[in-house]
């Protein structure tokens, strides 16, 4: 969900260390540099990133909030191992969400806010150019197409589910089994597709070839992972 404000009585310089922290953990966490079922040592990471232990459990408490962290009895914290079944359960639920999301989209976002995304989809097309097609994988946030029509649906609580709870989870399942695919041409001229139901501002076509566009990619999972 979206984060909270900060208490009136917080120490603005505490907020400022707990915010860097949990950025430099979750994308630790995402990028795999803090490995799937790692145990969270809070006085080895405290020292490692000289910041208090209200800071780092802080930290740790919206790491879990978000699911990459999990606390069980009489083991502590530990970085959520993933399995196959939770990956598809996640594309099942994309589906649903990001295609009604792309719906709104179509509906909400302004003529500023499609030519950003035009601009930020040539983008992505230079770079798949530069990979020979054998990659496509999106920075984080604003540099992310299916981020950017999220936002774009103006729906708070569609983009409290897809851009904190379930966007980072589906962000480590990439790094962890690997971000090269031959999807990745296909996939590209899907967004292409996207966007001009977009920019049409065609809700019901938009809805549509994000479903089709996500079952694909859950399809195309399937295979790699059973390849494996």
């Amino acid at each position: 969900m979206q984060n909270q404000s900060p208490s009136n009585n917080t120490d603005p310089v505490s907020i400022t260390l707990t915010d860097r922290l949990f950025d430099t953990l979750q994308r630790a966490i995402v990028e795999g540099e803090i490995a799937p079922g790692s145990k969270i040592s809070e006085p080895e990471l405290a020292r490692q990133h000289g910041v208090s232990r209200g800071s780092l459990r802080e930290a740790i408490g919206r790491l879990e909030a978000r699911k990459l962290v999990e606390r069980k009895p009489n083991i502590g914290a530990r970085v959520v191992t993933l399995s196959y079944e939770q990956l598809i359960e996640i594309f099942q639920i994309r589906e649903a969400l990001e295609g009604m999301a792309t719906r709104l989209a179509a509906q909400n976002m302004s003529d500023q806010e499609i030519e950003e995304l035009q601009v930020l989809l040539e983008e992505h097309g230079q770079q798949i150019e530069e990979q020979q097609g054998q990659a496509y994988f999106q920075k984080q946030g604003d540099l992310d197409f299916h981020y950017r029509i999220v936002q774009g649906s103006k729906n708070h609580h569609l983009i409290g589910l897809l851009c904190d709870d379930l966007y980072h989870l589906l962000r480590m399942y990439r790094y962890q089994f690997g971000m090269r695919s031959k999807r990745s041409r296909q996939a590209y001229d899907e967004h292409h597709y996207l966007l001009n139901a977009i920019v049409a501002r065609d809700p019901e076509m938009a809805e549509l070839l994000m479903r089709q566009h996500i079952r694909s990619s859950r399809r195309n999972v399937e295979k790699m992972l059973l390849e494996k």
